[in-house]
Order: structure tokens, then C-alpha cells, then sequence
């Protein structure tokens, strides 16, 4: 009966806040999970230079769980991931140990232009499988995670690929990889002004089309909470010092990428035909047919998609561990996958945010960066990993179970 009626409690705090229930809870748990940590770890876990490292660290796995979403929107799966992750970082440093000379000032562009063009390549493969051969999409990423992690191997003999050009290290957030005290600030003060801007921009239009509107004074609540967070963010982050200098480190390039990334990604599921009608296929795959929508179209784009922001992600941890190694991104995928479904995107698919996923991403290398803290060894971390896994699918099939 108490277990009723704090959940009833909880539920409507949350439709008063005007969030998806599980959203909610999400930002709830994790903020739970900071605050334990900070206290085992005796304040670590809060402070600049982890936040910093923490920011670096959850933008690869954020990256592509921002295609995730559509991938399991519409009704598809993607396994493959960690393993194009490792094979398109060995395509690219390979590219920069044998082919290109080093310490050219082209270099890094190149290597980046080869690795987003191969990440493509194998989206667009694996999307005509799917599409137009109509084989399950389980299984044809299933294969891709063998196939492409032994060509990594087979293609580099397993040797690790390095060193790798300076220019190509800073989009890692290694030395030089941030933005600086200044221009983090700009990025802040920017930021705020869109949180403003978009609030009132929704606002306007729920108003126009006569939807329900949160109270005034509640916006303006929130606006205030949403400001605090980013500039407390930017904060933090020029707290940290880069090494053997006086200034803050700022923010890292990783997390700007990760930024635009969501951004654009926000934009195509949201305000493009291609978005909408990924939804729809999601939410009916006859109907959505039956009413003109190209599904095969629409599933082999999607999984184009998703192999260039997993292209864009392995050029990130790639320059970040400073080599192209065969077993970078092992087990990657079931942190992408869980990510995306924590952050609330339905496995039967037609429900999903990207805002969401990115939260999820948040939150799995949250949990992954306390417990190395607390020093919990990997393979428990693994199980724990997992056992989080089986419960938001858990969470996600009771959730549905309610909304009928």
C-alpha cells in the first residue's frame, strides 16, 4: 500500500513537471548515484577533474546511442557497433602509420574523411541486408560484430597502430583537446540563452495548436534549474587545471562534438520527414506503408546513419587513447543499447528520444566511472552492467503494460 502510494506520489510529481515518467526517474536515479559515489569515493567522484574525465568518457558511447534511438525506433537492432567502432579506428590509423607521412598538417583530415566514409560504407551494407534482402537485423549485426572485429584484427595482424598524428590526438581531449576557460564560458552563456529561447519557442507553439502548457511560474523554475546546471557545469570544468599550466582546462572536444551531434540528431528525428516517418514505421510498419512511406528506404538510411556516428565516435576514442587498437569498443554495444533504452526508448519500438538516450549515456558511464573508482573489479562490473540492462527492458515492458 506505502509502496502505491509513494509510486502514485512520484507519478504525479512528474506529469506536474510535465517529463515522461521514466525520464524522471532516470535523472532521479542518477543523481542518487552521483551523491553515493561522491561519498565512497570521499568527494572524487564529484570533483573537477573527474567531471572532466567523466565528460570525455560518456561522449563515445552518447554519440551512438543517438542513432540507436532510431535504429531500435524502428523496430531494428544494431550489434555491431562495438565492433565497427574497433575496425573503423584500425582503418584509420592505419591510414596515418603507413600511407600518410607524419606530422603533415592534412593528416588528421584525412584520416577522419576515411573513417566517416567507411563507417558509412558498412551502415549502408548492413542497411540493405536489412532492408531490401530481409534478412532480421539481429542477425545480420551479429554477424558484424564477428566480422568486423577479426577484419580489425585481420587487416592490422593484430598489431596496435600508432603513433598517430598530434593534430588528429586533439579531437580525443587529450593535451590541447578543450576549448579553454573563455570560450567555455561563451559556450555556457550560449547554451542558456537557447534553453531560454527553446522553452518559449515550445510554449508558443502548444499554445498555438491549444496543447497543455506548464504554468508560467513553473517554466521559469525550471529555465532557472537548467541554467544552474550548465553554468555549475562550466564551472567545474575550469576548475580543472590542465597539466603544468595555471589555466582551466575547460571543455573537452569530445563533449562539443557529442553536443553537435545531438543537436543535428535532435532536428532530423523531430523537425525532417525522415524523423517523422522513422516514428511512424516504429509505431506501424503496414500503415506506415500503406500510406506511401518508403520503409526500405527509411531502414537503410537509418542504418547509414548509424555507421557514421559510429565512425564519428571511433575518430573520438580513437585520438583520445592515442592508438588504433583491435579491441577497442569491446562490448561497447550493450552500453549504446542500454543507453538508449534506459534513456527511455521502447525495444518494440516508436518510442525513443534523443535527449533521452543521451542521458542514459550519462548515466551507464557514470555508474561504470564509480565503481573503477571504488575499485569493484571488471567482471563484476560487467555483471552489473548487465543486471541494469535486464531491468530497464523490465522497466520498459511494465511501462507499456500501463499505458494500455
Amino acid at each position: 500500500m506505502k509502496k502505491n502510494k509513494s509510486e502514485n506520489i512520484f507519478i504525479k510529481f512528474s506529469n506536474f513537471l510535465d517529463l515522461d515518467t521514466r525520464l524522471f526517474g532516470l535523472i532521479f536515479a542518477m543523481a542518487i548515484i552521483w551523491i553515493g559515489f561522491d561519498i565512497l569515493t570521499g568527494g572524487i567522484f564529484l570533483s573537477p577533474r573527474n567531471i572532466f574525465n567523466l565528460t570525455a568518457q560518456f561522449s563515445v558511447v552518447g554519440i551512438m546511442s543517438t542513432g540507436m534511438v532510431l535504429i531500435i525506433v524502428a523496430r531494428n537492432i544494431d550489434l555491431s557497433v562495438g565492433s565497427l567502432l574497433g575496425f573503423v579506428g584500425i582503418c584509420g590509423g592505419m591510414l596515418q602509420v603507413h600511407v600518410l607521412d607524419y606530422g603533415q598538417s592534412y593528416n588528421w583530415l584525412l584520416a577522419c574523411s576515411l573513417m566517416m566514409i567507411v563507417g558509412a560504407i558498412v551502415g549502408l551494407l548492413q542497411g540493405l541486408l536489412v532492408s531490401y534482402l530481409g534478412i532480421t537485423a539481429f542477425i545480420v549485426t551479429l554477424g558484424g560484430l564477428l566480422i568486423y572485429r577479426n577484419g580489425a584484427w585481420a587487416l592490422s595482424k593484430g598489431v596496435t597502430q600508432a603513433p598517430l598524428d598530434e593534430n588528429f590526438l586533439i579531437l580525443g581531449g587529450g593535451r590541447g583537446g578543450t576549448i579553454g576557460e573563455f570560450w567555455t564560458w561563451v559556450v555556457a552563456i550560449t547554451a542558456c540563452l537557447l534553453v531560454i529561447f527553446y522553452t518559449f519557442y515550445i510554449r508558443r507553439r502548444r499554445e498555438t495548436y491549444n496543447f497543455k502548457v506548464r504554468k508560467l511560474w513553473l517554466e521559469l523554475v525550471l529555465i532557472i534549474v537548467w541554467i544552474s546546471i550548465i553554468l555549475s557545469f562550466a564551472y567545474m570544468l575550469n576548475s580543472y587545471q590542465r597539466p603544468k599550466t595555471d589555466s582551466g582546462a575547460g571543455i573537452p572536444i569530445p563533449f562539443l562534438i557529442l553536443i553537435f551531434v545531438a543537436a543535428m540528431m535532435t532536428i532530423i528525428a523531430n523537425f525532417t520527414k525522415f524523423g517523422r516517418y522513422v516514428y511512424a514505421i516504429g509505431g506501424n510498419p503496414e500503415s506506415a506503408e500503406l500510406s506511401g512511406i518508403d520503409v526500405k528506404k527509411v531502414i537503410l538510411l537509418s542504418f547509414v546513419l548509424m555507421g557514421f556516428l559510429t565512425a564519428i565516435a571511433s575518430i573520438v576514442i580513437t585520438s583520445r587513447i592515442g592508438a588504433a587498437a583491435t579491441v577497442t569498443g569491446t562490448m561497447t554495444e550493450l552500453n549504446v543499447i542500454a543507453a538508449a533504452v534506459i534513456g527511455g526508448t521502447s525495444l518494440s519500438g516508436g518510442i525513443g528520444t534523443v535527449y533521452g538516450a543521451v542521458l542514459g549515456a550519462i548515466f551507464m558511464q557514470s555508474l561504470e566511472n564509480g565503481m573503477v573508482l571504488i575499485g569493484i573489479p571488471t567482471p563484476i562490473q560487467k555483471i552489473i552492467i548487465g543486471c541494469v540492462l535486464i531491468f530497464a527492458v523490465w522497466l520498459d515492458a511494465i511501462y507499456k503494460k500501463k499505458k494500455k
